[in-house]
């Protein structure tokens, strides 16, 4: 499968579709799965990359594949980084996102070496006005020139960044999250509707497994 090709993600000959949930968030797997395994991830958490790296293969190719577990994806905001970065991985289709995400996860590295390399751009970026503020940070951080080598097109994702409608939704949403869920940092998981108090793989597979997923 081409990374340009998200429709469907084909894991021992089942496809995964991915469905957007009705609060916002993006889920792969069975719908009416008995396990059902919600992440508040930041796209900025190096924490939330870890899991990305040490986890989610895992997760998806045995536990989802089983069709016992559902994953759901919400994309949190932390800080300026975030805002920008969910606007260009949610700017194409629904069923980009969580491949999307998960490969930005395995870039991240590279998007701090640009930050740290051109601080006072960034800087100039975050004054900007919205409209031009989200942009200008895609375009220091390398963000833009990541998404567009997965299929986001320039134009198209320049659109994305100064959608202000979008990102002032999304930022009601992500205070929403926060205090329905009690989000106080990522990547925070939910098992079954119940917060579980761990942040990496190593501690939520047990309980995923506890959960009766085989």
């Amino acid at each position: 499968m081409s990374i340009y090709d998200f429709s469907a993600e084909t894991l021992e000959g089942k496809a995964m579709s991915t469905a957007v949930a009705a609060d916002g968030g993006y889920l792969i797997g069975n719908p009416d799965a008995p396990i059902k395994i919600m992440e508040f991830g930041a796209l900025s958490c190096s924490h939330c990359a870890e899991f990305s790296e040490k986890g989610f293969p895992k997760l998806r190719d045995e536990y989802i594949a089983s069709g016992r577990v559902s994953f759901e994806l919400r994309l949190f905001l932390l800080n300026m980084l975030d805002m920008p970065s969910v606007l260009l991985a949610t700017c194409g289709t629904p069923e980009a996102v969580i491949p999307l995400s998960e490969q930005f996860w395995g870039w991240q590295p590279q998007m701090f070496t640009n930050l740290q390399a051109n601080n006072d751009a960034v800087q100039q970026a975050a004054s900007l006005p919205p409209e031009k503020r989200f942009g200008g940070i895609a375009q220091v951080s390398g963000m833009s020139e990541f998404f567009a080598s997965r299929g986001v097109a320039a134009a198209q994702g320049a659109t994305c960044l100064a959608d202000t409608a979008k990102a002032t939704k999304l930022a009601e949403l992500n205070e929403k999250w926060s205090k329905e869920f009690d989000i106080t940092g990522t990547p925070t998981f939910f098992i079954n509707g119940n917060k579980t108090g761990v942040a990496n793989w190593e501690e939520l597979e047990p309980m995923i497994q506890k959960a009766g997923a085989r």
